[in-house]
């Protein structure tokens, strides 16, 4: 277990604050290399943040222009970019939507701006979160990406408690990149290459500790399978 007081433990986190793509690119990528020859025996195939998407849902109140130039305000401040308006693709009686109709935000991160961002994700917003205890590690997908919600905007810094007018969330989702070779290019590797990769940038996971009690990968694979039978069989059973 990590001592969060050490030396070492704090060294590293000053790393991560100042420059987290060199830190990757210098520590943590060389770090799995050594330390797990079986599993990224390539360059190639060590797991690498390809590009953060960023979504708001507004729903009818996208055709309310204040609230649609508000949130385009927000997402600029936070991003640091300017978002593109999602639009209905056909429409829908039942919910009152027009096909073109304007319903939400969308902006994806890429470089710089990504890395800015997830410094300020993961060393800053989360500490605003009333009593948050982590996320769950059972948000990543089949293509092994990672996606939160977030209730506020207001627990981003550049967010003025006075200028808000309607409290609005956000989705987000963390796209991997890693070329697994046909041997590893099951869900369950591609959620480990990114269980892996969010550790190593103190990405508050709450439940990794669970699967710490296994000794290696196929018991921990073993379980997984277990579970998904279960899942099944109940799915069978309604």
């Amino acid at each position: 277990m990590r001592n969060p007081n050490s030396l070492e433990e704090v060294a590293e986190i000053q790393s991560l604050l100042t420059n987290i793509k060199k830190e990757y690119n210098d520590g943590i990528r060389a770090v799995l290399e050594k330390n797990h020859p079986n599993l990224f025996r390539n360059v190639h195939t060590v797991p690498k943040l390809k590009k953060i998407h960023i979504n708001r849902g507004l729903g009818l109140s996208a055709q309310n222009t204040n609230i649609l130039k508000k949130s385009i305000q927000e997402f600029t401040l936070i991003t640091g970019q300017k978002p593109i308006i999602t639009k209905a693709k056909k429409a829908i009686a039942g919910f009152k939507i027009r096909e073109e109709m304007e319903l939400g935000l969308t902006t994806t991160l890429r470089g710089e701006k990504m890395y800015a961002f997830l410094t300020k994700l993961i060393f800053f917003t989360f500490a605003q979160i009333r009593d948050f205890r982590g996320l769950s590690v059972r948000s990543f997908d089949k293509a092994g990406n990672y996606t939160l919600g977030l209730k506020e905007q207001l627990i981003f810094p550049e967010i003025d408690y006075e200028d808000v007018d309607q409290v609005q969330g956000f989705s987000i989702t963390l796209v991997f990149s890693a070329s697994s070779p046909k041997t590893r290019s099951r869900t369950f590797d591609r959620v480990l290459n990114g269980m892996i990769l969010l550790k190593f940038l103190r990405f508050p996971l709450n439940d990794c500790g669970y699967y710490e009690k296994y000794t290696s990968l196929p018991e921990v694979n073993q379980v997984w399978d277990k579970k998904r039978h279960l899942r099944r069989k109940r799915w069978s059973q309604e």
